[in-house]
């Protein structure tokens, strides 16, 4: 079998996240959304559960949640299929409401930006060509 993954994001307002990230070209699997979750299709194996914050606390008895505006816990780091696409994703993010976090990092080999979407998580998008990886990085 092989793995898959689910990123557990809290939110604060469950429709205006799914109407930001819809602008950013995602989808949502319907049979996980309700009015405390959804699932957001990152890829074949890939999804981001969004829940309500209230909800969220459920799975985490004892622990309270960090303020993403003012904390970091996690960086969440999604790849598209060009420098482009990286380019217009941090567009849509800042036309939905979201801004950007950085300025955009060239390595030649990868090119990345990052926006904070509503709740303050950041999210780093990159495009990476392997092919152009430098040639210390090949040899490890």
């Amino acid at each position: 079998m092989e793995r898959q993954i689910f990123v557990n994001l809290p939110v604060k307002d469950l429709n205006k996240t799914v109407k930001f990230f819809t602008k950013l070209g995602f989808k949502f699997n319907p049979q996980f959304t309700n009015e405390n979750v959804t699932c957001m299709i990152i890829g074949e194996n890939s999804f981001v559960m969004l829940l309500v914050e209230k909800f969220f606390k459920t799975f985490t008895p004892g622990k309270n949640l960090t303020d993403a505006k003012k904390n970091t816990e996690v960086l969440v780091a999604i790849s598209t299929d060009s420098r482009t696409g990286v380019d217009e994703m941090i567009k849509n993010a800042k036309a939905a409401g979201g801004k950007e976090y950085r300025e955009a990092k060239d390595h030649d080999w990868m090119y990345s930006r990052a926006f904070e979407d509503l709740d303050g998580h950041i999210w780093e998008v990159l495009y990476a060509d392997i092919t152009a990886l430098p040639e210390e990085m090949k040899n490890k």
